[in-house]
């Protein structure tokens, strides 16, 4: 019995940590599909890949450095101003793309392009992957 309260003992913890990481996801998602200028959720229900690849793309490039705020975090202040700064940069490498390719977010992922959708995607992985990595301390 010892051992199940010494390994339930980080319960509380966990419940804010995964609150939190939920609502940052919600919020990202809240602001990243008001960013586009076009319905990502109703383009996936009506069956368009680049959409999905997109988003995708996106969630996953954001849930990284999310991940990488809760481990490294001193407490959840520090999360979330971290979650903050990881959902400012990614929605800021969004708004890079759409400004330097206008046509791939404006057109081609509307219309289905699935390869404007996996390139989208793809950047925004990237950004998460590059996000995460500078939110690692140094060793």
């Amino acid at each position: 019995m010892e051992f199940l309260k010494f390994s339930l003992s980080g319960f509380d913890d966990f419940l804010v940590y995964f609150g939190l990481s939920i609502g940052f996801v919600v919020l990202y998602l809240a602001i990243y599909v008001r960013a586009t200028p076009y319905r990502e959720f109703a383009l996936i229900r009506a069956g368009n890949a680049a959409a999905a690849a997109s988003l995708s793309g996106s969630l996953i490039g954001f849930v990284l450095p999310l991940a990488s705020a809760v481990v490294h975090s001193v407490n959840p202040w520090d999360m979330a101003l971290w979650a903050a700064i990881a959902l400012a940069v990614q929605i800021v490498v969004y708004l890079v793309v759409r400004l330097l390719l206008p046509d791939v977010v404006a057109r081609h992922i509307p219309e289905g392009k699935v390869s404007a959708g996996v390139l989208l995607g793809a950047v925004s992985l990237a950004a998460g992957i590059l996000n995460a990595a500078c939110m690692t301390p140094p060793a």
